[in-house]
């Protein structure tokens, strides 16, 4: 994922016209339902992968960027698998499921599409996980069997992201932002991509029941922790510099920050059988989520979304769908929270609605009561993931399924790794003699990246110094 651009501002808001908003009653599960089919519509408007031309999966792009980064796309699906199922309406789902498979990329189906290999981030890999663990958990039409499953694909994303070149020691452990070594970013650990391998780790410990993936995800916990990215009251912050030794915490907080460490936590809430640690760390995360992101009724950006103006890139513009999606899911395995957050998704959603027109168009900001001109295909996630979400307690809406409760995907413990070596896996027991290979070629490749990398550095001018947003 990348911080682009800032976008918009106090004069966009000024100079929209005055619109009609869009009709929706939320008291009545037909009416959200109505509106949402608008509101889903338009946010396909800005997809041209099913036409000829153009490749499945991604979006194009919006000006002033020109494309919107790969990881949206991704993003995008998962936002229209929670669509149908709150739903049901299954308009999307043949597109869904063609996009998913289409940008899982050779030879491992672990989301690392070659196109895209060379600028990746962790993040940007994880978020194509989480939709397809999503799809996985909410029995989503399964592909053909000569296809990847969505069960495998997520554990394909976990599996390359738990291997040892993965993480390192620097700042005592945690992932890296990007994963190529000389992208802007690798000398940086932040919240979202550890959090997303949190997330993940915690619902594949449950799906499955191996406990491997809980203690990866107890392990990652702890380290955001210790290390500062989160505090004691519960707030995530953005991340650190692994050349300051990660002391050098920016402390930009973010919605999906919040919101996918409060999900992890309750699916491991879940996971223990309601212990009381997870228990407590819910109600925390919970109640932090909504004092600091929902105290003006609709949700708000707090660190870009600013009261005289907008610095929001186009990332940051889609993080409210989050939030909303995953504090929803978190009620049906957390019930302990649901009466803390249902009323809080309720009022942002009202809030979001009076900033759509009347043909489901909707802007970014949602707390000036109108329509603000701001317009993209994060904005009108953001509004779809709001208003859909709260038909989360209609009955037909399954908790999320796993293996015993009904589960239909096909995992593979094995995805994602070069299943030719001694190493048949990460879940697989490794030998002292395997870690030391490993370790050797390890390092000797890293002697000649590193080595390659000088010599560029060396005849080329310094490129100008990266900087977390703040």
């Amino acid at each position: 994922m990348k911080f682009s651009t800032a976008l918009g501002g106090l004069a966009t808001v000024l100079l929209a016209p005055t619109v009609t908003a869009l009709d929706v009653d939320l008291d009545s599960p037909a009416s959200i339902k109505a509106a949402a089919k608008i509101l889903a519509k338009q946010l396909l408007s800005y997809y041209k992968g099913d036409q000829p031309g153009w490749v499945p999966g991604i979006l194009p792009g919006p000006p002033p960027d020109g494309d919107y980064y790969w990881w949206e796309g991704g993003a995008m699906w998962g936002t229209l698998i929670d669509y149908w199922r709150y739903t049901q309406d299954e308009t999307y789902n043949n597109m869904t499921e063609t996009a998913l498979l289409f940008q899982t990329g050779p030879p491992q189906n672990s989301y690392q599409p070659p196109n895209w290999t060379a600028s990746l981030g962790n993040d940007d890999q994880g978020f194509w996980g989480l939709s397809a663990m999503l799809a996985a958990e909410s029995n989503f039409q399964n592909p053909p069997d000569d296809q990847p499953q969505w069960l495998a694909l997520a554990q394909a994303v976990w599996n390359t992201q738990a291997a040892p070149e993965r993480h390192d020691d620097v700042c005592g452990g945690g992932m890296r932002w990007q994963i190529p070594l000389t992208n802007n970013g690798y000398d940086y650990k932040n919240a979202i991509a550890n959090g997303i391998f949190f997330n993940m780790g915690a619902r594949l410990a449950r799906y499955t029941n191996n406990d491997t993936y809980a203690q990866w995800a107890i392990k990652t916990w702890d380290w955001v922790a210790g290390v500062g990215l989160m505090s004691s009251n519960y707030d995530i912050y953005d991340g650190a510099h692994v050349e300051k030794n990660c002391t050098d915490i920016a402390k930009a907080q973010f919605t999906y920050n919040a919101a996918v460490y409060l999900q992890g936590a309750a699916f491991m809430y879940n996971y223990t059988n309601g212990s009381t640690l997870w228990k407590n760390r819910v109600l925390g995360l919970t109640n932090r989520a909504v004092k600091i992101f929902f105290e003006q009724g609709g949700a708000v950006e707090i660190s870009c979304e600013l009261e005289t103006h907008i610095q929001c890139t186009t990332d940051m513009l889609t993080f409210k769908g989050f939030l909303h999606r995953w504090m929803a899911a978190t009620t049906q395995i957390a019930p302990i929270v649901h009466d803390l957050i249902m009323p809080a998704l309720k009022k942002s959603a009202a809030a979001a609605m009076k900033a759509c027109d009347s043909n489901g168009v909707c802007g970014f900001r949602w707390t000036t009561g109108s329509y603000d001109g701001m317009t993209g295909a994060g904005q009108q996630m953001n509004a779809l993931a709001a208003l859909s979400s709260l038909l989360v307690d209609q009955p037909y809406v399954h908790p999320p399924f796993a293996n015993g409760t009904g589960a239909t995907s096909k995992g593979d413990p094995a995805a994602g790794l070069d299943k030719t070596g001694v190493q048949d896996g990460l879940l697989a027991p490794i030998t002292v003699g395997d870690k030391a290979g490993a370790s050797i070629l390890t390092l000797l490749m890293l002697s000649c990246m590193l080595a390659g990398y000088f010599w560029l550095s060396s005849n080329m001018s310094e490129a100008g110094k990266w900087n977390s947003f703040s």
